[in-house]
């Protein structure tokens, strides 16, 4: 259990201090309980679960080997943009990474407005058909099935499939906090 609490709050990017004042316990207590030197009462538990957004039954089926999405699971996402489907890859709540999947129809995409993320660095990998990835006011690059980029998504871009569409894997470093709002800087913007 305890190698089950310590890989949720890691992937919550959580500090064991963080934890222990919301649960109202000490930092050293977590610890012990993490390590396995030490067993929490139900009421510490369930509020450590509480703050950790995971189920109490969740830490004895094996969850700290690693959280399974299967495919018939991807659980869709819209970032906005035309022509896309997209499925989210990583568990929710998994903070320290994020991974998705979009199926973009030919000449679908971000649209022509650049926009910016909060993350520290993005994986592109097309997996079926042509990306066009570009860095106004700079050119773009054009990625083809097996090509991969990474690049810094703080940096105003847009993404556009080819005449075929395409399959593509993103991911992202950190994940994309919880209801962040996609920057769109002005100087981009077409009127």
């Amino acid at each position: 259990m305890g190698a089950a609490l310590k890989a949720a709050r890691r992937a919550r990017r959580l500090t064991l201090a963080d934890v222990a004042e919301r649960v109202a316990v000490t930092k050293g207590y977590l610890s012990k309980v993490e390590r396995g030197l030490a067993a929490p009462s139900m009421a510490v538990l369930v509020r450590w679960c509480e703050v950790l957004d995971v189920p109490v039954g969740s830490l004895f089926d094996g969850g700290a080997a690693g959280a399974i999405v299967r495919a018939d699971g991807y659980r869709p996402v819209h970032f906005g943009g035309t022509g896309l489907s997209e499925f989210l890859l990583t568990p929710s709540g998994e903070n320290r990474i994020q991974v998705l999947l979009s199926d973009i129809a030919p000449g679908g995409g971000s649209g022509d407005e650049a926009y910016a993320l909060p993350a520290e660095v993005s994986f592109v990998l097309v997996q079926r058909g042509a990306l066009r990835l570009a860095f106004p006011p700079d050119s773009g690059v054009e990625l083809g099935v097996g090509d991969a980029m990474t690049f810094d998504p703080g940096r105003a871009h847009t993404f556009a499939a080819g005449p075929d569409g395409a399959r593509v894997l993103w991911v992202m470093a950190p994940a994309l906090p919880a209801g962040s709002a996609v920057r769109r800087p002005r100087a981009f913007v077409r009127s």
